[in-house]
């Protein structure tokens, strides 16, 4: 039941994400539905897919649990190693400095060196279905990107090496909050030290 929930939650946040792809779909929704009404649905489609990932994942670790291979301890430590990139370069697309204008698209990159973390590190079917549909969302997100001829982002002006100092202190300090207090007592699964 939980990976059913997870499934369809992931169809709707990653659905509605995936709109975002195709200019000429999002342009006729806009146009039906006006700016506001496509940026309030897109947030509500957005806001449900999540709350049944995160539910329906939870019930799956809780109940429905199911290997499909065993990951060798070294994987944890990748996937930790990992993650400390992945959590800069998501700050760093917002606080944009040198490391956004070299990647250009530094949250998807961000995106999939999480996923592919925790695909490392996770060997049971529900994180392998959750993790592996956000690194294919993250990898047909960036090549759409290559073929609009939009930024497809709001505009954030871009400064320079100040800002990507500022990136890595504040990436720094999430991926220390997330390692040491999300992931172990919201998530159930300690990180650090593991």
């Amino acid at each position: 039941m939980g990976l059913l929930v997870m499934t369809a939650g992931l169809g709707l946040f990653l659905g509605v994400h995936l709109v975002t792809t195709r200019r000429d779909l999002r342009a006729r929704l806009i146009a039906r539905f006006g700016e506001g009404g496509y940026k309030g649905g897109y947030a509500l489609i957005s806001a449900i897919g999540l709350a049944l990932i995160v539910w329906g994942f939870a019930h799956y670790r809780a109940t429905g649990w199911i290997d499909v291979w065993h990951p060798p301890r070294m994987m944890k430590h990748i996937a930790e190693a990992l993650m400390l990139p992945a959590v800069i370069l998501v700050v760093a697309s917002y606080i944009r400095g040198r490391i956004y204008a070299r990647l250009k698209h530094p949250m998807l990159a961000g995106v999939k060196l999480w996923a592919l973390a925790h695909l490392l590190a996770n060997g049971d079917l529900g994180s392998i279905v959750l993790f592996g549909s956000f690194l294919a969302w993250a990898v047909i997100d960036r090549i759409s990107l290559k073929h609009r001829s939009d930024a497809g982002a709001p505009p954030i002006p871009v400064d320079g090496a100040r800002n990507d100092v500022i990136a890595i202190v504040v990436g720094v300090v999430a991926y220390l909050a997330l390692g040491g207090l999300f992931h172990p007592y919201v998530i159930g699964v300690p990180v650090f030290g593991a």
